[in-house]
C-alpha cells in the first residue's frame, strides 16, 4: 500500500502510533526504533530521506577531506623519503568522489529500507492542524503520538549586500564542479574550519573570517592554537576579531567583503564566499503553536530532559532541540524519544557526555567538562601529555598534539580533550570514562596496544595515578608496602 493511501486508510481508524516528522538521522532512527517496538509509524520528509548528515554534512564533508587529506600527504612525502613530483588536483573528479560516496551510503536511509522496516513513508509538507491530526499536502494523517525531527539548516547572518550574491552555504557548497580560485570563509567554527582546510588543500587561496578572538572559540585554547597554526602552515589567511559588515557583488558568486577590526576596516576580495556560522532550526510553517509546542527565543523547540515538548503527545529530536547539532546525538535522540513516546517511558538524555570531533588535521575531539586551564574552574585539575611523549607520533612525525584529562578530587575523569591524527578515535573510550565515572587509575590499570595515539590518554592516566602515589596522604602507604616487600626478599633468602 502507497504512503499516500495507506495514510488516508489511517485516517479513517485511530491513527497512527507514532508520526515522524522529519526523515534525517533523528527521524529515521526514531522510525526504526518504534517500529522495532511493533508500534505503526509513519515517517513524513517534504524531499530525500537521510537528512543533511548524507546529502549535504557528514558525508560528503569527510568525503571531501578525505581527498585533501590525500592532496596534502602526497606534497609531504618529500619528508618520509619519497619523492612524488607534483601534485596535481583534479576537482571535478574529487567532486565526482563525493558524490559518490553518497550513493554509495544512501540506500541504507533509502524509502524502499524505511518501508522494509515496517515504516509508511509519505513525501510531502507536514503541518499540524489540531491535537493528534497533520496535514500533508492536502492529506490528513492522525496520530497518537509525534515526534518532531526536521533537524536545522545553515544561518544566514543579515549582511547589506548578501543577498545579491550567490553565496555558499554547506548545503549548497556541493554543486560546485570548478575549485574556487578564492575562498573567503566567513566563520571559524568546526565547519568553517573543516572545509575552509579542505578547500586549501585542494588548491584554493582561503581565507577564515572569524568576529571571535579565536578560531574554534568553544574548544580548548591550546587545541585551538595548534588548528590555528596547521591551517595557516596550509595557506589559510585567518582575520580574527574582523565582522563582515557588507558584500559589494562584482559577478555571478564573486564580490568584496567589506570588515571591520574595531575602528579600522578593509575589504577581501573573492571567487565564492561560503557563510558557515551557524545553523537555524527548521521550526517554522509547521503549525507548532495548534499543537500547544513551545519554542524558545531562538525558534528551538523547548523539550525536558526526556525530549518532550510542551505538547504531551509530541516530542523532538536532533538539531531542532538547541542540543548540540552532530549526527550522533541526533541518532541517540530519536531512539530515547521513539521508545519513550511510545512506551510510555521517562528515559532521559545525558548532555553532560556529548563528545564532539572537529574532523581538521590534526583533529581536535572532547567530551565532558572543560580541559582550558583558562577556562573557569571546574572543581577539576588537568593532566596534559604531549604528543611529543607518544611514540606512535614520534614514528609518524605528528607531535603537535596533545591529550589533556580533566579530574576530580576523587581522581574520576570529568573531561577530555585530544588533538592529533584520528584524535576522535581515542576519544571514545575517554566518552565511556567520562559517562561511568572511571577514575585514572581504571583507564591506567587498562593494557592499550602499543603503539598507538591512544597511548596519550593513557599516559596522562598514569601521570594522575603517579602522582597521587606521590602524594603527602599515600606516602606513608608506600613506604609501608617498601618496606614489606624489603621483609619478604629478605625473608626468601
Amino acid at each position: 500500500m502507497s504512503g499516500r493511501a495507506q495514510a488516508t486508510h489511517a485516517g479513517r481508524g485511530t491513527g497512527f502510533d507514532l508520526a515522524v516528522v522529519g526523515g534525517g538521522s533523528a527521524g529515521i532512527v526514531g522510525a526504526k526504533t518504534a517500529a522495532s517496538l511493533g508500534a505503526s509509524v509513519i515517517l513524513i520528509e517534504r524531499g530525500r530521506p537521510g537528512g543533511d548528515c548524507l546529502w549535504t554534512g557528514c558525508v560528503p564533508s569527510k568525503a571531501l577531506i578525505a581527498s585533501a587529506d590525500v592532496a596534502a600527504t602526497a606534497r609531504d612525502a618529500g619528508r618520509f623519503g619519497i619523492a612524488v613530483g607534483s601534485v596535481h588536483v583534479d576537482f571535478g573528479a574529487v567532486m565526482a568522489r563525493v558524490q559518490q560516496a553518497i550513493v554509495d551510503i544512501e540506500p541504507t536511509d533509502s524509502i524502499p529500507t524505511l518501508t522494509d522496516a515496517g515504516i509508511t513513508v509519505l513525501q510531502g509538507r507536514a503541518r499540524f492542524v489540531a491535537g493528534g491530526l497533520l496535514d500533508v499536502d492536502g492529506v490528513t494523517v492522525p496520530y497518537r503520538r509525534a515526534l518532531l525531527a526536521t533537524g536545522a539548516r545553515p544561518t544566514v547572518p543579515p549582511i547589506a549586500g548578501l543577498e545579491s550574491i550567490d553565496y555558499l552555504t554547506s548545503d549548497s557548497l556541493w554543486e560546485l564542479t570548478t575549485l574556487p580560485e578564492r575562498l573567503v570563509v566567513l566563520g571559524g567554527g568546526s565547519i568553517g574550519c573543516e572545509l575552509g582546510q579542505a578547500f586549501a588543500r585542494l588548491g584554493a587561496t582561503v581565507t577564515i573570517v572569524e568576529g571571535l578572538p579565536r578560531i574554534l572559540p568553544r574548544e580548548d585554547a591550546d587545541a585551538a592554537a595548534i588548528i590555528h597554526a596547521s591551517l595557516e602552515s596550509d595557506g589559510i589567511t585567518i582575520l580574527i576579531e574582523h565582522r563582515a559588515t557588507a558584500v559589494t557583488p562584482v559577478s555571478e558568486g564573486k564580490g568584496t567583503l567589506v570588515l571591520s577590526h574595531g575602528q579600522d576596516t578593509s575589504e577581501v576580495a573573492f571567487d565564492r564566499l561560503l557563510v558557515a556560522v551557524g545553523r537555524t532550526p527548521n521550526t517554522q510553517d509547521l503549525g507548532l503553536d495548534l499543537a500547544g509546542v513551545r519554542l524558545d527565543e531562538r525558534g528551538f523547540v523547548v523539550v525536558d530532559s526526556s525530549l518532550r515538548t510542551t505538547s504531551n503527545r509530541i516530542w523532538a529530536a536532533g538539531d531542532l532541540t538547541g542540543h548540540p547539532q552532530f549526527t550522533h546525538v541526533a541518532g541517540v535522540h530519536g531512539s530515547l524519544a521513539a521508545s519513550n513516546a511510545v512506551l510510555g517511558l521517562r528515559r532521559r538524555i545525558d548532555p553532560a557526555t556529548v563528545p564532539r570531533v572537529t574532523f581538521t588535521d590534526p583533529e581536535v575531539a572532547a567530551v565532558g567538562q572543560p580541559t582550558d586551564p583558562t577556562s573557569a574552574p571546574t572543581g577539576g585539575r588537568r593532566i596534559t601529555r604531549t604528543h611529543g611523549e607518544v611514540d606512535r607520533a614520534v614514528t609518524e612525525g605528528r607531535t603537535e598534539g596533545f591529550a589533556r584529562l580533566t579530574v576530580d578530587r576523587r581522581r574520576r575523569i570529568i573531561g577530555a580533550t585530544v588533538v592529533g591524527p584520528r584524535a576522535g578515535e581515542s576519544l571514545a573510550e575517554l566518552t565511556l570514562a567520562v559517562r561511568r565515572g572511571l577514575r585514572t587509575r581504571d583507564l591506567a590499570g587498562t593494557i592499550h596496544p602499543y603503539p598507538t595515539y591512544a597511548d596519550g590518554p593513557w599516559n596522562a592516566a598514569i601521570a594522575d595515578v603517579q602522582e597521587g602515589l606521590a602524594s603527602p596522604g599515600m606516602r606513608r602507604a608506600t613506604q609501608w608496602l617498601r618496606s614489606l616487600a624489603r621483609w619478604r626478599t629478605n625473608e626468601v633468602r
